[in-house]
């Protein structure tokens, strides 16, 4: 029975797979990034990032500890004086897997893995993803108290110009309104001298 035994082989005995997870470590570490099959980079990944977070702290002791692993002393000067400079910030997680599909022949499912700090699409692609976050509540109440300190401006009414008045109009008893007529002057008639001699006779 395998009871707590989670280590994948690889088809390989315990020396070759050591070697084999050596010599992909060094490369990883001068390149980079690797192309390889999913399985070998899984355990790629838990054996090289422990040896990452030792380049942390660069003494005898800890260069000697890696060296025992990579068996490369130009991978361990690379590891201590340029990787580590570059992820020294980082908690954890310094490496990256990429899918790429499975090969032709075997079907095996193949991957890029690649050191995260070194990738810069993906460095610049998630500092534009940072900068497209939500308001924080702190800017909304600032917002919120400029806009109570705001005063509306006050409504000034503007003068309304004066019509003139309608003239009064004299109601009835029965309480209809009387219409006033305005009389048209009479047109002066002309006389002539035959009709004013024949009026000044009759009034004689």
């Amino acid at each position: 029975m395998r009871h707590r035994n989670k280590i994948n082989h690889l088809g390989r005995t315990y020396s070759h797979r050591a070697a084999m997870l050596s010599n992909m470590a060094v490369s990883l570490i001068m390149h980079k990034r690797i192309f390889t099959t999913l399985a070998k980079a899984k355990e790629l990944r838990v054996y090289v990032e422990p040896l990452i977070t030792k380049s942390k702290e660069d003494t005898t002791h800890s260069r000697r500890l890696v060296f025992q692993k990579l068996h490369n002393k130009y991978a361990v000067t690379e590891l201590f004086k340029e990787v580590s400079q570059k992820i020294g910030e980082r908690p954890g997680g310094y490496t990256r897997i990429i899918k790429t599909g499975n090969r032709l022949g075997d079907n095996a499912e193949m991957c890029f893995i690649e050191l995260v700090d070194y990738n810069e699409l993906m460095l610049k692609t998630s500092k534009k993803a940072a900068t497209k976050t939500r308001r924080s509540r702190r800017s909304s109440g600032k917002a919120a108290d400029t806009m109570e300190t705001v005063k509306p401006a006050p409504i000034v009414a503007k003068p309304v110009a004066e019509t003139p008045e309608a003239p009064e109009v004299e109601e009835t008893l029965e309480g209809e309104a009387e219409v006033p007529v305005v009389e048209e002057p009479s047109a002066v008639e002309e006389k002539t001298p035959e009709v004013a001699e024949a009026s000044e006779s009759k009034a004689e």
